[in-house]
């Protein structure tokens, strides 16, 4: 299951949500943002 972030209200949104039209439930904006997992870098010392 994806999940999104709406660009005007910033609330997430899955995709069970947008079945039939791409738009937020929330406030019917149309932008949405795919939601991406945050990423640790390991950073060796020299």
């Amino acid at each position: 299951m994806m999940r999104y972030v709406c660009g005007a209200c910033a609330k997430d949104v899955n995709t069970e949500e947008i079945k039939k039209r791409i738009r937020c439930p929330y406030c019917g904006n149309k932008v949405l943002f795919k939601k991406r997992p945050d990423i640790i870098k390991k950073v060796k010392a020299l």
